[in-house]
């Protein structure tokens, strides 16, 4: 093996672990969080610690996709990577809710460069036909971290203190960085260039309305005038940010992409299915919790299947790329997902555990598909010096796509327990509560328990229902792209 390919296999190991120490963030925090918060005495704060490393982290992406563009992916990624493990460090030694939620901020800035920055990454080391396969392997450590994060929290917790789920990403970190800056051999041409400060406020000003908003509104804490004066602020800074890029010499993302077909209708389907991906990995475990009594680390099982399958989608997408256009793979992807979308809406209530595995399956693999296709063909569609800008933009609809649509799936899921409850005089919400606990589900009256599952039953149904609906506008914006014939390396399809 040459010196070269070593390099690679290195730097390609090095990312994924970066990748894996993002995304097991937000589930091992909360395995921890009901010791945090008995510790820290601040439940009231709780949902921030959360929201606020998600804020920061779609603020920072587009910044970071620029400056990748411009002064290198190793110094952005090692800075990222840097900012990540100080903001992990200064968590871990947080003695109150509102210090650990600052540095959880701080910890999101540094997140916001480790997707989109390893992508890119990826792509300037492998080319077309092998990164699908290679990405699909990277974009596994999500499910990887979804099961592991449960597993590993619990232990850290146990055996050490919450302080240790901070502190872990040091060591981690640290090594991940000295392997990028050792082993990314990166020749690049510095440009002169100067940064779009008016862009990038607008556009963080319209990001954090529109979040805030969506967030907000589905923790049931924002009326209708809020919800108004919130989407207002996010139309507005958005026309300002257009108006900016329109005139700025160097623009934070170039209008000209959107002159792409392929990439506005690729990105958009990648917002879509985000956003079912991440109801998909909330509901699916509630079911199993909720209706068939199984603990957490029982139900986080449910959604294995997923993760391998995803790899396994990814395979099919690299080798479908080099013969298909992206609208042909996006079809058959979405047929996939529907499938097991569908299977979910007509689920009964009394489906054995097994069916969710092969539901997850399923699903996986059109996730695979999907994902791995939209970010390669997003890639391949601008030019060599914009590829960090398009792949952060390509994070960043995910990430907002997850944050709506989780949103929305949690009104939807709300209100139909809402309509239950009303129409069946003894039970209450905080009986739904005890009930998705599998725990305290054991304190409720039997006789009320076949009403209750009952109830989250017709929930869930709504929700799967939303989330198969979902797949179907992604179908119809797909369908937008129809004339598209080249695959994604170029040949005729």
């Amino acid at each position: 093996m040459s010196k070269q390919q070593t390099n690679v296999k290195v730097v390609t190991g090095a990312v994924f672990v970066a990748t894996f120490m993002s995304a097991i963030e937000g589930t091992i925090v909360s395995t921890a969080m009901p010791t945090i918060v008995g510790d820290l005495h601040g439940v009231a704060l709780m949902n921030w610690v959360f929201s606020i490393f998600l804020l920061t982290n779609a603020l920072a992406t587009p910044i970071y996709g620029k400056l990748a563009d411009t002064v290198g992916r190793k110094s952005v990624f090692l800075v990222g990577l840097l900012i990540f493990v100080v903001g992990s460090t200064l968590s871990g030694l947080s003695h109150s809710m509102e210090t650990l939620i600052a540095w959880r901020a701080l910890q999101g800035i540094g997140a916001g460069a480790i997707m989109p920055v390893s992508f890119t990454i990826l792509a300037d080391i492998y080319p077309v036909e092998q990164r699908a396969r290679v990405m699909g392997l990277n974009g596994s450590a999500w499910g990887i971290a979804a099961v592991v994060a449960p597993l590993l929290g619990g232990f850290i917790v146990d055996q050490l203190s919450w302080h240790w789920i901070f502190f872990i990403n040091i060591p981690i970190g640290i090594i991940t960085m000295l392997l990028i800056w050792f082993f990314l051999n990166e020749v690049t041409e510095r440009k002169h260039f100067t940064m779009d400060w008016w862009g990038s406020f607008w556009l963080s000003v319209g990001l954090l309305a529109l979040m805030l908003t969506f967030q907000l509104l589905g923790d049931g804490q924002l009326g209708f005038g809020w919800v108004l004066v919130g989407l207002v602020v996010t139309v507005a800074a958005f026309w300002a940010f257009i108006r900016q890029e329109k005139r700025s010499q160097d623009p934070l993302i170039p209008l000209t992409l959107f002159k792409d077909r392929t990439f506005v209708v690729q990105n958009l389907i990648a917002a879509l299915v985000s956003g079912f991906i991440m109801g998909f990995e909330v509901y699916l475990p509630t079911w199993t919790q909720g209706l068939l009594g199984l603990l957490a680390s029982q139900a986080g099982f449910a959604i294995t299947p997923s993760s391998l399958m995803w790899i396994v989608g990814s395979f099919i997408a690299g080798k479908l790329m080099l013969k298909r256009s992206p609208y042909q793979i996006i079809n058959l992807s979405l047929t996939i997902i529907l499938v097991g979308a569908v299977t979910m809406a007509l689920l009964p209530a009394s489906a054995p555990f097994w069916s969710f595995f092969v539901i997850a399956a399923v699903c996986g693999t059109g996730f695979g598909i999907t994902i791995t296709t939209t970010t390669v063909t997003v890639q391949s569609a601008v030019p060599v010096d914009e590829v960090g800008v398009a792949t952060s933009f390509n994070t960043l609809s995910r990430t907002l796509g997850q944050t709506i649509m989780v949103s929305l799936l949690g009104i939807i899921m709300n209100v139909a327990m809402t309509r239950g409850v009303a129409g069946h005089p003894g039970t209450s919400m905080a009986m739904m509560n005890q009930l998705i606990n599998p725990q305290t589900a054991k304190q409720l009256s039997a006789q009320l328990l076949p009403t209750l599952h009952g109830i989250l039953y017709q929930g869930l149904h709504a929700i799967f229902i939303a989330g198969a609906l979902l797949i179907v506008v992604s179908y119809l914006v797909n369908f937008l792209d129809r004339r598209s014939t080249r695959s994604v390396t170029g040949h005729q399809g």
